[in-house]
């Protein structure tokens, strides 16, 4: 690694990414990355967007880590008369404090007193009834890059009850932390689901507002509408750039190694093997009873606003260490090699894998290929075909240079 990703890395995982209430102190740095290199998140541009929003009635699609200089965007445009009917609360909740897969209840925030309602469990899609009154929308949400991860369906969904209610969708893009590779199986369809909504790899290599342009280009949304939206850019951002989040995007993403391992980790969900919910370093471990050959051990136990019921909970469990992989390895691809190893590892191979491994993975073809035996070089190859022509696809709706 050379010196440069060396300083970067360094950095990241200085930074423990913790998830505050209220605003920082002032002159306290909240993304140091940011700040040196020039770049400004489209949130933090103020001057470009504060006039689209006078006199107008507005919703806000947020969480936790819609923030402006480490004061939440919610509070910030309250504090300056923004008229806030609504916020739009995705997985995990308003102010981040769900587990994945914890209940997102509708309620009064209170902080800002704003009427929260939510966008996970069974109402997933703003109703006509949500947006009435309601003159424009606002989606300022930071993702990780991943398929599965659900804040891009969340936005789909929020794009299609703005089409159909024709509503203006104003987008502050933020960077990808992952945005400097494209990788994995391309979704095959017949395996849609709320974790993968579209033909595209496990690792997408877009910000926000650039897959809210392909959703829109490519007729994604229902009945192939097409949704009203401007994007306000991040500012001095290339997808070369690498980007160390101010605020933990999900509880069980708590820092920089968490976020990096995430899109290779998270097939571990559809199987007997746990990512280390429930420890203080989750998507950071892997392991399960009776592992042989690991370098750590570990106990999952009940978190709160963290991991209920985590996998294996109360038990030890053996496995491998990876907080300290990223810094000696090329992030730029996904690794399998984890996957195949435990499978090939665990007594009981045909309770290995879960249905959800098909929902993740986007495909039949990889559960099928790890039972075959197939290595990482062959398994990859058999969708680079498919990974060509989304890359492809994907150049026509870039906002930033590329990493290629």
């Amino acid at each position: 690694m050379n010196s440069p990703m060396k300083f970067f890395y360094s950095l990241f995982m200085q930074m423990m990414l913790m998830v505050h209430i209220g605003c920082t102190q002032p002159g306290v740095q909240t993304s140091s990355v940011s700040k040196e290199s020039g770049m400004r998140t489209g949130a933090e541009q103020l001057n470009a967007y504060l006039p689209l929003l006078t006199g107008k009635r507005i919703a806000i699609v947020a969480n936790q880590t819609s923030r402006i200089n480490g004061c939440h965007l919610v509070d910030s445009l309250k504090s300056r008369g923004v008229q806030i009917q609504c916020v739009f609360a995705p997985e995990h909740g308003f102010r981040g404090e769900q587990g994945a897969g914890e209940k997102v209840k509708n309620g009064v925030d209170t902080k800002s007193g704003i009427q929260v309602i939510s966008l996970y469990g069974k109402h997933l899609k703003p109703t006509q009834e949500d947006l009435e009154g309601i003159d424009l929308v606002m989606f300022d949400i930071q993702d990780v890059g991943a398929r599965f991860y659900t804040y891009i369906s969340t936005l789909q969904y929020v794009m299609e009850a703005c089409a159909e209610q024709n509503k203006m969708l104003l987008i502050l893009d933020r960077p990808n932390p992952n945005g400097d590779y494209v990788d994995g199986p391309v979704l095959d369809t017949n395996f849609r689901s709320f974790i993968g909504m579209n033909p595209i790899p496990v690792v997408h290599g877009m910000t926000i507002g650039e897959y809210a342009k392909m959703l829109n280009g490519e007729k994604w949304l229902k009945g192939k509408k097409t949704c009203k939206i401007q994007v306000i850019p991040v500012s001095n951002y290339t997808h070369r750039d690498l980007y160390s989040l101010p605020v933990a995007p999900s509880p069980n993403l708590p820092n920089m190694a968490a976020v990096y391992l995430y899109p290779s980790l998270c097939f571990f969900e559809g199987t007997k093997v746990s990512v280390g919910r429930g420890t203080d370093f989750p998507f950071q471990m892997i392991g399960y009873p009776g592992f042989k050959g690991g370098d750590t051990a570990f106990r999952p136990t009940s978190i709160h606003g963290k991991a209920l019921d985590p996998p294996y909970e109360d038990s030890l469990c053996e496995g491998l260490n990876l907080r300290e992989f990223m810094a000696s390895s090329n992030k730029k691809q996904l690794h399998l090699g984890w996957l195949i190893q435990m499978y090939r590892q665990y007594p009981n191979k045909g309770s290995f894998f879960t249905p959800f491994f098909e929902k993740l993975s986007g495909t039949e073809m990889l559960r099928k290929q790890i039972i075959l035996g197939e290595s990482e070089s062959e398994i990859r190859q058999s969708w680079q075909k498919q990974l060509d022509q989304f890359k492809q696809i994907r150049k026509k709706y870039l906002l930033y240079e590329d990493f290629e």
